[in-house]
């Protein structure tokens, strides 16, 4: 049975894109016969994070994350997130020219420079020598991939998202949800800077505006919206009935790598409305009937009211976590094979073309 350990600095409780695809991924690789062993904060003492005290930052020393790597003695192993316990799990792995493979989740340089005065250059520098070390950087989508190419990264591979069918489905929907008349237009996620919800909630839309989530700009944005309802955070089942309630669902951001809550409406048989940017462009292809896309979000929002549920719901389905775990474990072996070409190229001067069918000489 191959052993793989997953480092993360992003575990419950927080509640975002990132734990929820672990934590799924993490399920998966089980069933397929993989053995996970994970390396989060929990046991670790934290510190909140400047600007975004709802994120804590481990406390943590490079020797302890080697025991933990030592004990666990993975096949493989992958580093999920660029904090504390990324760092400390790379910085071990080059030490003892272990493979890695790693995740760029989140844009990492734009949410920092919109809470820091930080240049956008230095945060990309520090990106690029961050996961240009490991074997293989998975990314979402085809987009992200040519983005972050042309910043520098290398050797990046896809690995995409699944979504629960069984539990994200459309429903019965009430006449008047949450108390508020139709059409119900909502978005779902992090109440944050970076999610750009002002882009939503300043439009002049018929109906109702929802937010689902939580964060650390909610009482702010409550304040200035008073007309908006902000439901709070929902998890599962209260989750997905507050999906299927939705008339169209509002993806405002312009950072997302992905965005896993526009497969949970598509499930839900809910259309989107978003910008022509990574994640939305990505998610639903030109031409289809699940959704709208254009600069001007107003223009989506009313185009998305005339999409199809029944097309939405299709294009979900095409999206399973099966197929995406198994994308995902074939990027991490192969960040394996990578790391062996490369010390092959290192020690015998041999082609990178070559090192496939190249065998060391026998030694005494």
């Amino acid at each position: 049975m191959p052993r793989l350990t997953i480092v993360t600095d992003a575990w419950h409780p927080q509640v975002n894109g990132v734990v929820r695809s672990i934590e799924t991924t993490n399920r998966e690789l089980q069933k397929m016969g993989v053995e996970v062993s994970m390396i989060t904060p929990a046991p670790f003492r934290s510190a909140p994070m400047p600007t975004y005290p709802e994120i804590r930052l481990s406390l943590v020393t490079p020797s302890r994350i080697g025991r933990m790597l030592e004990e666990q003695q993975p096949d493989y192993i992958h580093i999920a997130t660029e904090g504390p316990l990324g760092l400390m799990a790379r910085r071990w792995c080059l030490k003892h020219k272990r493979a890695f493979s790693t995740t760029y989740h989140t844009r990492f340089p734009e949410y920092v420079a919109a809470r820091l005065p930080v240049p956008l250059s230095w945060l990309y520098a520090y990106v690029r020598w961050f996961h240009n070390r490991g074997g293989g950087c998975m990314v979402a989508t085809e987009s992200l991939r040519r983005e972050l190419a042309a910043q520098g990264l290398t050797n990046l591979s896809l690995w995409s998202r699944g979504i629960d069918t069984s539990l994200f489905y459309p429903r019965e929907k009430t006449e008047k949800p949450f108390g508020l008349p139709r059409p119900i237009f909502m978005t779902v996620g992090r109440v944050a800077v970076e999610k750009n919800l002002p882009a939503f909630l300043d439009l002049d839309l018929p109906g109702s505006k929802v937010v689902v989530g939580d964060g650390p700009a909610r009482a702010d944005l409550q304040a200035r919206y008073p007309d908006v309802h902000f439901t709070g955070m929902k998890h599962g089942e209260d989750l997905a009935r507050a999906y299927a309630e939705a008339d169209v669902f509002v993806f405002p951001s312009k950072t997302d790598t992905f965005g896993n809550t526009i497969l949970e409406a598509l499930a839900s048989g809910v259309p989107v409305a978003g910008y022509p940017v990574t994640g939305p462009i990505d998610i639903i292809p030109s031409g289809s009937n699940a959704g709208a896309m254009d600069h001007n979000l107003q223009i989506a929002c009313i185009a998305a009211l005339q999409a199809s549920p029944q097309a939405a719901r299709r294009l979900a389905e095409t999206y399973s976590w099966e197929a995406a775990t198994q994308q995902f474990f074939d990027n991490v072996v192969e960040a394996k094979e990578q790391r062996r070409r490369r010390g092959l190229r290192q020690r015998f001067g041999i082609r990178p073309r070559d090192a496939d069918s190249y065998q060391a000489p026998a030694t005494e």
